[in-house]
């Protein structure tokens, strides 16, 4: 049936109660800078020490406006919301395979817990349908409000658009600058085009991405680094090369990024077991990189890295003070949708297979929505319908079952309003650098680009490099006056239009048929 890989998004650990932590000042830093023309223009540069890789700007040019290079250390934002806390004891009745380390990790507690609130006498014998009392979990002091990046430096967005990898790459000279690598059918990229292509598909930016590479294994600068197998420090024998890596490392960032853009995370579960409360006062970026590092280190391992000595440190020997490249707000208050109609041919009959999801991977924002196209065959097969474009824009990128659309025609997929399709067939596939109208053909619906287990396309929205959820009032997706909402699961979910309604479904019916 027509339908993509399914995603899953993480558990939410409940937590009502967070102490604020002090903010900790940041040292004043210089900041690298490019001196090419794009949307992050130079004005002038500083008289301080430059990183070795750069000058440092004093001010910029962003799509025509300036704004000046503040190099003062970052307030709090005001005070996130965060889910509830779990603070009374719950009843578990025990499944078939259960485990006493599954239903520990289940409620973040520690298998020593359970075992203390059952007085079980042999914790290795579990029946099924015995009760266990599970205890509210010990109150924690909240993770630090120490800032690390800004948003815009974990999307790929204004501030990467004239950022040259492969230029930065080569001049810090270190392993990746030689690095090369076989990655999807037999396609031998160097290392500053891996970390492009992980960065435009993820839409994380490189600067974090280097960073990353640099600070766990020294891959930027180090032509000798010990460690050249695991490039981010994962020891994982499925991950063994730096497109998994990295890809790896992306989807991590960006599911702490939107789960805290979302209020859908109160806590970082660490890799050692322990439960670290959010601290409320963090932006969006720290968060991501509080997240990724939650899953490599138990505490103390944690606690270095996301301090003014980990990742912060190495970012700002590269590039220097992060938040000189900040930009906000990535997505203004006033912001509206342009008007979009359904991707597909008048009075084609298409189905409705997949609600809000992943924009890329499971770790993004539920920025996608799926169809079907007409036609009784099942499965990866070739398929003569059309897909057409929701709005008039400059195709920016294809390949690899992407056709990118960017609809403000200023040509760079990090500005503006963006439109990814994926599954797009390269037969009949429209190119690069054409200007479409809405409704213009841009290609075939197919199983090209990713996992898929049928012919479908998955379409999603950005805004400057940001991914768009799909089940959110604040910023509906609407294509001819369908609107989409979520039902709370990941692919559930309705298209509505007045007072009718159609729910994505799995395959195709009646039920789920949309046209144009």
């Amino acid at each position: 049936m027509p339908a993509p890989k399914p995603h899953t998004q993480p558990r939410h650990v409940p937590i009502r109660w967070l102490i604020l932590l002090t903010l900790l000042l940041l040292t004043a830093c210089a900041r690298s800078g490019d001196t090419t023309t794009g949307p992050w223009t130079l004005l002038s540069e500083t008289t301080a020490t430059p990183t070795p890789f750069g000058p440092i700007p004093t001010a910029a040019v962003i799509n025509g406006t300036a704004v000046p290079v503040n190099f003062a250390s970052p307030t709090p934002d005001p005070p996130h919301d965060l889910p509830g806390i779990r603070n009374e004891p719950e009843m578990y009745i025990v499944q078939p395979g259960d485990t006493l380390l599954q239903i520990a990790r289940l409620y973040n507690l520690t298998v020593e817990q359970i075992i203390a609130a059952n007085d079980l006498a042999n914790p290795d014998y579990l029946e099924v349908g015995q009760v266990l009392q599970i205890p509210a979990p010990p109150p924690l002091a909240t993770g630090p409000s120490f800032k690390i990046i800004p948003d815009s430096e974990l999307v790929n967005g204004p501030s990467a658009a004239d950022f040259n990898t492969e230029a930065f790459v080569q001049a810090a000279g270190g392993y990746l600058s030689t690095h090369l690598e076989e990655v999807e059918a037999d396609e031998l990229l160097t290392g500053a085009q891996i970390v492009t292509r992980v960065s435009q598909n993820y839409s994380v930016h490189p600067r974090l991405l280097l960073s990353i590479l640099e600070h766990q294994t020294g891959w930027v600068t180090d032509p000798d680094p010990d460690e050249k197998t695991y490039a981010i420090g994962l020891i994982d024998p499925v991950r063994d090369n730096l497109y998994r890596q990295l890809t790896w490392t992306a989807d991590t960032l960006n599911r702490g990024y939107y789960l805290w853009r979302v209020e859908g995370v109160a806590a970082w579960s660490l890799w050692d077991g322990s439960l670290i409360p959010v601290n409320p006062a963090i932006n969006a970026g720290t968060a991501s990189v509080q997240h990724f590092f939650a899953q490599l280190y138990g505490f103390d391992g944690w606690l270095a890295k996301v301090g003014e000595d980990g990742l912060f440190a190495t970012w700002s020997r590269l590039f220097g003070y992060p938040f000189s490249y900040s930009i906000e707000p990535l997505i203004p208050a006033s912001l509206a949708q342009p008007t979009f109609q359904l991707p597909f041919a008048p009075g084609d009959p298409w189905s409705f297979t997949g609600g809000p999801h992943g924009g890329w991977d499971d770790g993004s924002a539920w920025a996608a929505l799926d169809f079907a196209p007409p036609g009784e065959a099942l499965g990866c097969v070739q398929n003569n319908s059309w897909v057409t474009a929701v709005a008039a824009g400059v195709i920016v990128r294809t390949g690899y079952g992407q056709v990118i659309l960017d609809l403000d025609g200023d040509g760079l997929e990090q500005t503006g309003w963006v439109v990814l399709y994926m599954h797009i067939e390269s037969r009949g596939r429209v190119q690069p650098g054409k200007r479409v109208e809405a409704g213009d053909r841009l290609g075939h619906p197919s199983c090209e680009g990713g996992y898929s287990t049928g012919t479908h396309l998955h379409l999603a929205r950005k805004y400057n490099g940001e991914w768009i959820p799909a089940d959110q009032p604040g910023l509906p997706f609407v294509m001819d006056g369908w609107v989409s909402t979520g039902a709370g699961s990941v692919y559930d979910g309705w298209l509505v239009k007045g007072n009718r309604s159609i729910e994505a479904e799995n395959g195709r019916s009646e039920q789920n048929e949309i046209s144009r």
